[in-house]
């Protein structure tokens, strides 16, 4: 039992966090490569995405594993991002450090989610029982290289003069 729940019930929260997080984490990456902040969608990105590494720190375990590790580095690349947001408000070298760790927490969020579809989704198990055969790292190298050009092509469009409207929508928690 997490937080009194079952642990089927807290499972199914991790993984419907963990969805949302992810598609809202999509959206957000489509506003910065249009150099727009979308505040409803990144403040919901943030949200589910600490609520995703956080749940999953409190699902049962055996010691230390690779998950609790990425889950807390995904939580400080979000406090990141959450400082170069809404302390710094991306000014100067912040937008960068914005850019980077949104996508880094983005990316570290498909990452496990392509490790569950190849624990979870029977054909895919089939493919790579032991998560060492060919197209599981195929597909975990797909999706870094995606999310590395996204990065790149995110940095060169992400401009701050772009943000005048969205940056007093933001403060003012509209938009």
């Amino acid at each position: 039992m997490n937080l009194g729940t079952s642990l089927t019930a807290f499972t199914l929260f991790h993984v419907v966090v963990s969805l949302i997080a992810m598609g809202a984490g999509a959206v957000v990456v489509f506003g910065l490569l249009q150099s727009r902040i979308l505040p409803r969608w990144t403040e919901l990105f943030l949200t589910t995405a600490v609520l995703t590494s956080a749940s999953a720190l409190l699902l049962p375990h055996k010691g230390i594993d690779p998950a609790r590790i990425v889950a807390v580095i995904s939580l400080a690349v979000l406090a990141f991002a959450a400082i170069a947001l809404y302390r710094h408000r991306l000014e100067g070298g912040w937008r960068s450090v914005y850019v980077v760790s949104t996508l880094a927490a983005l990316y570290f969020d498909v990452f496990v989610g392509v490790i569950q579809a190849f624990l979870k989704i029977e054909f895919l198990r089939v493919l790579a029982p032991t998560q060492k055969e060919p197209p599981f790292v195929a597909a975990q190298l797909v999706v870094l290289i995606l999310f590395v050009w996204l990065g790149v092509l995110a940095m060169k469009r992400f401009h701050p003069q772009a943000y005048t409207t969205d940056d007093a929508a933001l403060s003012q928690g509209q938009a």
